[in-house]
């Protein structure tokens, strides 16, 4: 039998056998996804699945890794994915197997799918941008293009809340009717049948921000019948986290599902002085003691001090109703925009970090005159153009037709890391499968997208010694697993898929910053998805492995 010789290898190690294995790894110190220390083993793979582990010397492969002196781990899963429409760009997903990412999930308040006829036409302009063509109105058929096209990652993707809402009950803040909510619940029912994992919230955009939570109960109970998940981009992540971890837990103990928050942080640096205990612990406190009453809920965090999101965040809740191009409409209202920047003034001169000019950068804006201003500060901007902060502010927004994004530097180091050090908080980029060339570098966008996990080994473990090597791996690959119910993915174990990531555990880098954000990570030897290569020496071999993970009852 012909091999394919990967790595360096001192000595044959694979002899004659009877039954050989498409892919044997050889003296791998393996991190199996549970949280335990490492064992020196070997792992032979046959088709997608994981067949052996023990001591396979005696055995024959066609593909040999030579892992002496590297880690060999699941591969990655990351639980917070915003690559519904970048997977259809370029479905190699450089950005995210690079760091050793071989699962996503997408649909974090807004989805892929369904495409409902009342917001078709604002889908198809956002598609546009990216040069794609929107051939698709349900789960299903946006599934079958993603199988279509390939992709190098898998994904799964829940059904967003903020779509159903926009296409049935529009972008109006008012209560949707009880027939409103059926029609809503349908659809929920259609995605979890076309093997969406559950339902999604973004409760600070609009429409999700206009949900009560009786709504969202109600579509969160049909995900329930149908075995799904509640998650959530909570309605609060300052002053009224508390309140907004409250509602969490209420949607789940009333649908009776497990809940997972996203990015759980508490983002109002300096107001945090004003509370006697710190609002982010009292939110621990909360999820822990509804955990220990039996609910199912759990979190994911990002190793970043900043947030990303649009920018119109910064402007006042009533100007946001109608979504962007309203706001746009509004800011361009000589009657109401005096009125709008005198609110934004108001709250730029509490100077709160990720509240303030300097604090706040353009990440993405469509409107071609103002791309240059991408990765600058607000109040860089401002100077630039020669006007007041919240004149640049309201320009950048009102230009961009509401679709300008920012970065937002506002959370706490220290929170930060109490949240990692969580056992029920897992890693997620809450970014997208990028590459550093062509559309979808084009926006200054942060570095998440290139370096999350990579960083939480180098900075959280190697640096700060927050986690351990085997916790840390446990929070990406075990723990999300877990938290998302699949049994075959993220545990190195005979049977288990073989999604495996090998790579020396002290040279495992990010290089994306804020500042130069589209720079891959280093340090990946081999990333193995559905045991095919991904990842040779470092260097992309173009297959195109991944799956779609349908939920299945």
């Amino acid at each position: 039998m012909r091999w394919t010789m990967v790595g360096l290898l001192a000595s044959a190690l694979v002899s004659c056998g009877s039954e050989p294995y498409d892919v044997l790894i050889v003296s791998g110190s393996l991190l199996d996804g549970s949280g335990s220390p490492a064992v020196v083993a070997d792992i032979g793979i046959r088709g997608d699945t994981i067949a052996a582990i023990g001591a396979l010397s005696g055995a024959r492969a066609d593909v040999l890794v030579d892992a002496s002196g590297l880690v060999v781990t699941p591969g990655f899963i990351d639980i917070h994915s915003h690559s519904d429409y970048a997977l259809l760009v370029d479905g190699r997903a450089l950005s995210k197997v690079h760091q050793g990412v071989t699962t996503e999930i997408l649909g974090e308040s807004g989805s892929a799918a369904p495409v409902l006829p009342t917001t078709r036409a604002a889908r198809e302009r956002s598609l546009a941008e990216l040069g794609l063509e929107l051939d698709w109105t349900s789960f299903a058929e946006y599934f079958a293009r993603l199988e279509r096209q390939g992709i190098s990652v898998n994904v799964l993707s829940a059904v967003g809340a903020g779509d159903l809402r926009a296409g049935v009950v529009g972008l109006s803040d008012r209560e949707a009717s009880p027939s409103e909510v059926a029609e809503m619940q349908r659809l929920v029912a259609e995605a979890m049948e076309d093997g969406a994992i559950g339902v999604s919230t973004g409760l600070i955009y609009v429409p999700n921000r206009y949900a009560s939570t009786e709504e969202i109960v109600a579509l969160a109970q049909t995900a329930s019948e149908h075995g799904g998940r509640y998650f959530s981009h909570i309605r609060d992540e300052a002053d009224a986290l508390e309140s907004a971890i409250d509602e969490a837990i209420r949607i789940g103990r009333e649908a009776r599902l497990p809940v997972h928050l996203f990015h759980f942080k508490f983002s109002s640096v300096r107001s945090r002085a004003l509370h006697e205990v710190s609002p982010f612990l009292q939110a621990v406190r909360r999820i822990e003691a509804a955990r220990a009453e039996g609910l199912d809920i759990n979190a994911d965090v990002y190793p970043y001090t900043a947030s990303q999101t649009t920018l119109n965040m910064r402007l006042p809740e009533w100007s946001l109703e109608g979504g962007g191009e309203a706001t746009a409409e509004r800011l361009r209202d000589l009657g109401l925009r005096p009125r709008i920047r005198q609110e934004i003034e108001a709250h730029f001169d509490k100077g709160i970090p990720g509240g303030s000019p300097d604090t706040v950068v353009l990440a993405r804006t469509p409107f071609a005159l103002h791309e240059g201003f991408q990765g600058s500060t607000i109040e860089a901007i401002a100077f630039e153009m020669g006007v007041s902060p919240a004149e640049a502010l309201m320009e950048l927004v009102e230009k961009a037709e509401g679709r300008a994004s920012g970065i937002f530097f506002g959370i706490r180091e220290d929170d930060l890391e109490r949240a990692l050090a969580l056992p029920w908080v897992s890693i997620g980029s809450d970014g997208s499968a990028l590459t550093p060339t062509g559309v979808l570098s084009r926006a200054h966008v942060h570095p998440r997208s290139y370096g999350t996990f990579p960083r939480v080994l180098k900075r959280y473990v190697r640096e700060r010694g927050a986690l351990t090597l085997p916790e840390a791996i446990h929070k990406m690959t075990g723990l999300p697993a877990s938290q998302l119910g699949l049994s075959d993915r993220g545990r190195i174990v005979v049977g288990a898929k073989a999604d495996l990531a090998v790579f020396d555990s002290g040279r495992l880098e990010d290089h994306a910053t804020f500042d130069a954000p589209h720079q891959l990570s280093t340090g990946l030897q081999w990333l193995f998805v559905n045991g095919e290569m991904v990842l040779r020496n470092g260097e992309h071999t173009g297959a195109l492995p991944g799956r779609v993970l349908r939920r299945e009852d």
